[in-house]
């Protein structure tokens, strides 16, 4: 029986598996290869050899908990920052667990290891007062008052706005506006 490497490992969970089976964009594929990345070198570091000499073995259940522990006290990381990352990790271990079988218990214990739990953000909007409050002369005074209102009354997030092109309005007796959402959705 032939011996899967870490790399062709690796290469199998972005190609094939983020990329074909669940069909993710290029920006959270590049999320998950950064998440691994951090984790790798991290890994190299601990284990004192050169990233290109790691083997699956190198990735145990100590080691994923020292980085957690790494991120949150080290990097100072937030607890989202950290739930982000280790929700990638059980990804890349679900997949490794179904490659691996013989990596099964410690695929196990990691995905046994919880979120974190942390209090909601603070939501805050604008009210429709804060309107009269904004500058009405200056050189961006017309076009950040526009851009304000549309976000206002549509609902868009930032970036569904930064995306718009002209094809994505109608302009017709009853005006609508197509926004793409987060995925595409």
């Amino acid at each position: 029986m032939k011996t899967i490497s870490l790399g062709q490992l690796i290469q199998s969970f972005f190609l094939d598996h983020l990329g074909t089976q669940k069909g993710l964009l290029p920006s959270s594929i590049r999320t998950y290869r950064d998440v691994l990345r951090a984790f790798l070198l991290f890994v190299a570091s601990v284990a004192r050899r050169k990233i290109t000499r790691l083997g699956v073995e190198d990735l145990t259940f100590d080691r994923l908990q020292s980085f957690l522990k790494h991120l949150e006290e080290e990097r100072h990381n937030h607890i989202r920052t950290r739930n982000h990352r280790l929700a990638v990790l059980h990804s890349f271990f679900d997949y490794l667990a179904t490659r691996m079988p013989e990596m099964l218990t410690v695929c196990e214990q990691i995905a046994a290891i919880p979120m974190k739990r942390v209090q909601p953000p603070q939501t805050s909007y604008l009210e429709r007062d804060h309107f009269k409050s904004l500058p009405t002369r200056g050189r961006h005074a017309a076009r950040n008052h526009a851009l304000l209102l549309f976000l206002y009354h549509t609902g868009a997030r930032a970036q569904e706005v930064a995306d718009l092109r002209v094809g994505n309005l109608e302009l017709r007796t009853h005006p609508r506006i197509h926004l793409r959402g987060k995925g595409d959705k």
